[in-house]
C-alpha cells in the first residue's frame, strides 16, 4: 500500500488501480454465498503506523474504484460524464477519479492527514466481481445468474476486503448517494469499527418516487431484445437501447427543472427552427441525453445496472434492522454522522437526511446535519464539492 506519486499541485497524482482477492466466501443475504470475489481498489496518502487514520469512500450506483487523481491508462469513458462534466473537466476528465475534487491534499478528505481507500463494490463492473464475472460452476460469465445483492452485502464484502489488508478501524466512511447508504450501514453493522461516518445527498430508505424511476430503467434495459435475458455476453449483441434509455431516465432525476431550464432552455439543436423529425433530437437537452447515454454504455455493464439499481431500492434501514421503526434501527449506531443534503434534491431530499438527524438525536448521539442551497439537485454532491470541503474538514478534524 503505497501512496501515489504526487504530480500537479493539490492531487494525489498518477494512480493505478489494484485488485484483490478475497480468501473466504461472503455471506450474502439472500442465503447464497459467493466465492470468489475479487475487489478493484485504490489508495491514497499514507497509513499511518497505527492503522488508524483510514478513511473509506465508497462510490454511487455507476462510480468505480477510480475515486481521485489521474488514471495511468485513462478509460475510454469518463465515470465524471454528468451534469456540466466539460465544462468543469476540460480535456482531462478522462482520466481523473470521479471525486477528484473531494479527495487530495488540503482537500475534504485530506491525503496529508488520512489514508483513503476506494473500492469497485460488490456487483460492479469495474474490476470487482459482478454479473459479467465468470461462474466457477459454468466456466461462463453470471449474467442473470449473479445472486441478487443489497447494500450489506457490499460492505460485508468491504468488510472483509479491509480485513485483508490488515485494517481493523476506519477513522470514517463517507459517500454520497448509494455510497451514503454504505457509510450508514458500515454504521449499523460495525459500529465498533467506525469512527464516523459522512452521508452525503442520500437517504435511509428510497422514497417511492425514486422506486418508480428505478423500476422505468430496469425494465427498459430488460425489455431490449438484445438483452436476452441477461445472457448476452459474448454473442455480439448487448442491450445498449435499453441501457441508454435507462441512462437518460436515470440522468434526469440526478437534476433539477432549474439547472434543466438554465443549461438548455428550449433552444434548438442543429437548426434555427423545427425540422419535423421523430427519431432525431430536435432540441439541445435531446442532444445531451443522448450524448449522455452514448457514453454510458461504452463503460457500463447492463446487469450491473440492473443489480445495483435493485440492491438501492432494497435498502431501507427501519424494515431491516427496526422491525419498522428508523429510531430502533439506528440504535447501534456509535460514530458521529455528518448529513449533508442539497435544497434542490427531489430524488434523496433533505427531509430524508432530517429524518435520520430527528432519529439519531432522539437518541442522544452525536449528528451533524447541513442543508445546502444549489440548483443542480442529486448531482450537487458531485458538482458542489468547494462548499461540502469545509464542512467536512471540520467534521473530521473534531475526531
Amino acid at each position: 500500500m503505497v501512496s501515489a506519486s504526487t504530480s500537479p499541485a493539490g492531487s494525489v497524482g498518477y494512480v493505478e488501480t489494484q485488485y484483490l482477492d478475497l480468501p473466504k466466501p461472503v455471506q450474502l443475504d439472500c442465503g447464497q454465498e459467493l466465492h470468489p470475489i475479487r475487489v478493484a481498489y485504490e489508495t491514497y496518502g499514507t497509513l499511518s503506523p497505527e492503522r488508524d487514520n483510514v478513511i473509506l469512500v465508497c462510490h454511487a450506483l455507476s462510480g468505480d474504484a477510480h475515486a481521485a487523481g489521474f488514471s495511468k491508462t485513462p478509460p475510454q469513458a469518463s465515470t465524471r460524464d454528468g451534469f456540466g462534466a466539460a465544462d468543469r473537466d476540460g480535456s482531462a476528465g478522462s482520466g481523473l477519479g470521479w471525486w477528484d475534487g473531494m479527495i487530495g491534499p488540503g482537500k475534504a478528505f485530506d491525503t496529508d492527514r488520512f489514508f483513503v481507500v476506494a473500492t469497485n463494490l460488490l456487483g460492479g463492473c469495474s474490476g470487482t466481481t459482478g454479473p459479467s464475472s465468470i461462474d466457477p460452476a459454468t466456466g461462463k460469465p453470471y449474467g442473470s445468474g449473479f445472486p441478487v445483492i443489497t447494500v450489506a452485502d457490499m460492505v460485508r464484502t468491504e468488510r472483509a476486503f479491509l480485513d485483508v489488508l490488515g485494517i481493523e478501524r476506519l477513522a470514517a466512511v463517507a459517500g454520497g448517494s448509494l455510497g451514503g447508504m454504505q457509510a450508514l450501514q458500515w454504521a449499523i453493522l460495525f459500529p465498533d469499527q467506525v469512527d464516523a461516518i459522512v452521508v452525503i445527498a442520500s437517504t435511509h430508505a428510497l422514497h417511492p418516487q425514486g422506486v418508480a424511476w428505478n423500476a422505468i430503467a430496469r425494465n427498459a434495459i430488460m425489455g431490449d431484445p438484445a438483452w436476452q435475458g441477461g445472457h448476452y455476453y459474448g454473442t455480439g449483441r448487448a442491450p445498449d437501447a435499453g441501457m441508454g434509455v435507462a441512462r437518460m431516465v436515470g440522468h434526469v432525476t440526478y437534476l433539477s427543472a432549474p439547472a434543466l431550464d438554465g443549461k438548455f432552455g428550449r433552444r434548438l439543436q442543429f437548426a434555427d427552427d423545427i425540422r419535423y423529425t421523430i427519431a432525431e433530437p430536435e432540441f439541445e437537452v435531446e442532444s445531451y441525453l443522448r450524448h449522455q447515454a452514448d457514453s454510458f454504455v461504452k463503460r457500463f455493464d447492463a446487469n450491473t445496472y440492473l443489480f445495483t439499481s435493485r440492491a438501492l431500492t432494497y435498502f431501507d434501514l427501519a424494515r431491516q434492522h427496526g422491525g419498522g421503526s428508523l429510531a430502533r434501527a439506528l440504535e447501534p449506531v456509535s460514530a458521529r454522522t455528518l448529513l449533508i443534503a442539497f435544497s434542490s434534491d427531489w430524488l434523496y431530499p433533505p427531509s430524508a437526511s432530517e429524518e435520520i438527524e430527528e432519529a439519531l438525536r432522539a437518541l442522544g448521539k452525536p449528528v451533524e446535519f447541513q442543508v445546502i442551497e444549489a440548483p443542480y439537485g442529486h448531482d450537487c454532491f458531485l458538482l458542489e464539492e468547494a462548499r461540502q470541503t469545509p464542512l467536512i474538514r471540520h467534521f473530521l478534524a473534531e475526531r
